[in-house]
């Protein structure tokens, strides 16, 4: 796997991949690896295709009392897991090259991405949205691939490229769990072991609020037996919601795609996790 810190260099390459016939997949991460990680570019391999991945933890998705500067980074161990994973490529910009002196623009995604993540950190999607485009158009990437954790950003990144016809098929991949359900991220290393035991309260409440709901059990008593739980099991919950799956609104239709989210933190880390309703 080739590393490359400069555009031009990174332009050169991907072009040479197409010149050769192959097309290209991107996964963008912000580092600090793990096997959800690894998923995305197991999912990306595919015949004839070359698997660009990106670390660059974007300061512009941080609000200012946020974890920008504890975020984990770890760039030997991130390079090692790459290449065992078999990714082609690896682009590593600075921040310098991602927001260069004079830089002015945002894109803003309405609607989607208000509610939930949009409300609690303010700006966080802008932050998305932004950063994303722009590796979009430094790679032009023909698939992208997006963990389902992050189910609002998936949400977020979806209607942009509608919206802006950029010509990707961007493709979720089923969040990855550890062995006691929860959802693998990089800010469970925040976790104590007392926390971490604790946590897996997060998705066991939500898959028994899920079944109840797919039953048709009243929305609102089930959630809030959800949050009873969460609290119970000593989070601080931000949100506990049913969402449609594609704009996310609340109160949706019961013929269409639902998802339940929740945020919630333990300690001083936050914690997301979703689960799909079955129709």
């Amino acid at each position: 796997m080739d590393t490359v810190r400069d555009l031009n260099a990174l332009r050169e390459s991907v072009a040479a991949f197409r010149a050769a016939g192959q097309r290209v997949a991107l996964v963008p991460t912000m580092g600090a690896l793990h096997a959800g990680h690894v998923a995305l570019i197991e999912a990306a391999k595919r015949p004839g295709t070359k698997v660009v991945a990106s670390i660059f933890v974007n300061p512009t998705q941080f609000g200012p009392n946020e974890d920008l500067s504890r975020y984990p980074r770890r760039e030997m161990a991130d390079i090692r897991m790459l290449n065992e994973a078999g990714c082609d490529l690896l682009w590593l910009p600075s921040v310098e090259t991602m927001y260069p002196d004079g830089f002015a623009t945002t894109v803003h995604v309405s609607g989607v991405s208000d509610g939930f993540d949009g409300a609690s950190r303010p700006g966080h999607f802008d932050g998305v949205a932004t950063v994303v485009s722009k590796l979009f158009n430094q790679v032009e990437p023909v698939a992208a691939y997006f963990g389902e954790k992050d189910y609002q950003q998936l949400a977020v990144i979806r209607r942009f490229v509608a919206d802006l016809d950029f010509a990707i098929d961007i493709v979720g991949v089923p969040t990855q769990r550890d062995d006691d359900g929860l959802a693998m991220s990089s800010r469970n290393i925040y976790l104590d072991d007392e926390q971490r035991k604790q946590a897996v309260a997060l998705p066991r409440a939500l898959g028994v609020a899920a079944r109840a709901i797919a039953k048709g059990e009243d929305v609102e008593s089930v959630l809030d037996d959800a949050r009873t739980t969460l609290v119970g099991a000593g989070f601080t919950i931000d949100y506990v919601a049913l969402a449609d799956a594609e704009t996310l609104a609340e109160n949706p239709a019961v013929d269409r795609p639902r998802r339940l989210l929740a945020a919630a933190r333990m300690g001083a880390t936050r914690l997301i996790d979703n689960i799909a309703i079955e129709l």
